[in-house]
């Protein structure tokens, strides 16, 4: 018998996500958990005793327990949530059993009238609505019930919590720490206005947010970048020159295309120079006569005396070249660091098949940064 269609999206919609914690961190939690509540029971059942009192733990560590050392960056879980959730819980909850004789509104006063002051005080701990609710269920109509064994309780857990998570590698309290370099295309700012438009309550702390988000987007952008060959890149079939070709015909050649460098080759296709419109300004003879720069351009193009007449002649033999299947993430620092604007991309044999210049890398990064 086939489930109905919608009965199986409403099961795929409850399922729990996997959750992504090793065996490790499931064990020093729950480790942690235990020694938590052992320390805090141990403790306030000797002072219990020693005062002739009977109530010396409240069930709603249990549930504190799991938040101090199962997720202690959360900001739900830190000292003074813990200590002052429960507190004010506790008061707040004494009140209401006093005042309220009808338990069950009682109990929902209490929740509700916990819930605003967790807020009010900056100290939201979910387990703090039920130590509201355990002050009512229990009838804790005195004022000690809030310093023992309610305040007593807290502190110990805090301080174990607090012991606990800084043996084990985990910092406790998580303070906020210094913004790390920034790396991704939104700023604190930004960050900021997502947060107050989403206007709920988050379980991460704000600087551990704002760092995964910039870690998912350097992931993505390298994901990206790692992927991207030259040969997805570069502009194929470029125009080249050979040794023997003359200024003249490279340099119209370069303004008819609108290039600024002329790879030359060999008769097998292998890159053997570079030739670009700074090699010519260079040979124009810039020390001579006070003349114009285009006067001597053009002495240089129609081969005065003495002047060079061939590209092999001013062209730059060593060239640095990189490989069609090699990665254009490579390629960055010799663009931005080394001072090159126009790199030959040959096969394996050294053909050569294409050009990567500025401009194609300014495309693929625009291209990159695009949404999906």
């Amino acid at each position: 018998m086939s489930i109905p269609h919608h009965l199986k999206a409403l099961w795929l919609a409850l399922r729990p996500a996997r959750m992504r914690v090793n065996g490790r961190e499931r064990l020093r939690a729950s480790l942690g958990g235990a020694l938590g509540i052992a320390l805090t029971a141990l403790v306030c059942r000797a002072l219990a005793q020693d005062n002739g009192l009977s109530a010396w733990l409240i069930a709603p560590m249990g549930a504190s327990a799991v938040l101090i050392f199962a997720l202690p960056a959360s900001p739900l879980a830190q000292p003074w949530s813990v200590v002052g959730s429960h507190c004010v819980a506790a008061l707040v909850g004494v009140a209401c059993a006093a005042w309220i004789p009808d338990t069950a509104w009682a109990g929902a006063a209490a929740v509700g009238l916990a819930i605003a002051a967790m807020f009010a005080l900056r100290c939201l701990h979910p387990p703090g609505g039920a130590t509201a609710l355990f002050a009512v269920l229990s009838h804790a109509v005195e004022p000690r019930f809030v310093l023992f064994p309610v305040l007593a309780n807290a502190v110990l857990m805090a301080l174990a919590g607090m012991a606990y998570n800084r043996l084990t590698g985990r910092r406790y309290p998580h303070t906020q720490q210094a913004a790390p370099p920034r790396s991704s295309h939104f700023t604190a700012a930004d960050f900021d206005v997502a947060l107050a438009h989403y206007n709920q309550v988050l379980d991460v702390p704000r600087d551990d947010l704002e760092a995964l988000l910039q870690a998912a987007e350097l992931a993505a952008w390298q994901r990206q970048w790692g992927e991207l060959r030259c040969e997805d890149a570069m502009s194929a079939d470029p125009v080249t020159a050979r040794t023997d070709t003359s200024l003249a015909d490279a340099w119209a050649t370069m303004r008819e295309r609108r290039i600024k460098a002329l790879p030359v080759v060999d008769a097998a296709q292998r890159v053997v120079g570079i030739v670009t419109r700074a090699d010519f300004m260079r040979h124009a003879e810039p020390d001579a006569q006070p003349l114009g720069l285009g006067r001597r351009l053009r002495t240089l193009l129609t081969g005065g005396a003495g002047q060079p007449r061939q590209i092999g002649q001013i062209m730059t033999r060593e060239v640095r070249t990189a490989r069609a299947s090699q990665r254009v993430a490579e390629l960055v620092p010799l663009f931005s660091e080394d001072g090159h604007h126009h790199i030959p991309i040959v096969r394996d044999n050294g053909q050569l098949v294409g050009i990567l210049t500025q401009s194609d890398l300014v495309r693929v990064l625009y291209q990159t940064a695009q949404p999906q």
